[in-house]
């Protein structure tokens, strides 16, 4: 089975912002790749004018697993049929409530595997693999081994900008940090329209099975090449005597 690689545009932001902004493009791509039937949550960024949709959980107020809620789950006035699709929205919101621990851990071992890549510059390649779990027999049939067969990813540069932010309150001031701000917010918007063009774009290789994922940080040889090419590439200074 053939990878589909999916490269996603760079994404910039302060150290202030960039955990809500990677949690809003990861649990994009994981309710667009979700295997089973969900149900949306939209969450409004607290950072940036943005909405985005996740999948919901037992703890949002906009889905609760109660028998008068409205479930995925198709209703049944027989008792037990009806307990049994109870039970089985727990266990289905039990998991998307370890699937939200698991992006969160996931965004906070990226963050401290970032490399240098200038002053007050981090960078890292978060990776979003997708895969199946497949059975394989070796030595004539007599050893069992489960073997993991990625079939999607998602590839996102992420450079996280430590650069004090000016505090003041003079103009100047509040214009460099609008301009901050909106670009960031811009390049989130960018990555999170790439995310829908590219899910929409081939479905076929999606396996008709159960699967799971894993987020990890890929590095890049190149990080070095990117350190001189940033520094020789800074523009030049204001000539503020002018």
């Amino acid at each position: 089975m053939n990878t589909h690689v999916h490269h996603l545009p760079e994404f910039e932001s302060a150290t202030s912002h960039v955990r809500e902004a990677l949690q809003a493009i990861l649990h994009t791509i994981l309710f667009i790749r979700s295997p089973g039937p969900v149900a949306p949550h939209d969450v409004e960024c607290e950072s940036f004018q943005i909405t985005y949709t996740r999948i919901a959980t037992d703890d949002d107020n906009s889905f609760q697993v109660t028998p008068s809620s409205h479930q995925p789950y198709q209703y049944s006035h027989n008792q037990q049929q009806q307990q049994q699709n109870i039970q089985q929205a727990y266990n289905l919101h039990s998991q998307k409530s370890d699937l939200e621990r698991k992006v969160d851990e996931a965004i906070e071992t990226f963050l401290r595997t970032l490399t240098p890549i200038g002053p007050e510059l981090m960078a890292g390649n978060l990776t979003v693999s997708f895969y199946e779990r497949r059975a394989r027999q070796k030595l004539f049939g007599l050893v069992h081994q489960e073997e993991k067969v990625v079939w999607e990813q998602w590839i996102l540069r992420v450079v996280v900008n430590n650069t004090p932010r000016p505090m003041g309150e003079d103009e100047a001031s509040v214009i460099e940090r609008q301009r901050i701000q909106d670009t960031a917010e811009g390049m989130l918007k960018s990555v999170l329209l790439k995310v829908f063009d590219l899910a929409g774009s081939e479905i076929d290789h999606i396996p008709p099975v159960m699967y799971d994922f894993e987020i990890i940080n890929s590095k890049r040889a190149d990080d070095r090449d990117e350190v001189y090419s940033r520094v020789t590439n800074l523009p030049a200074l204001i000539n503020l005597g002018s």
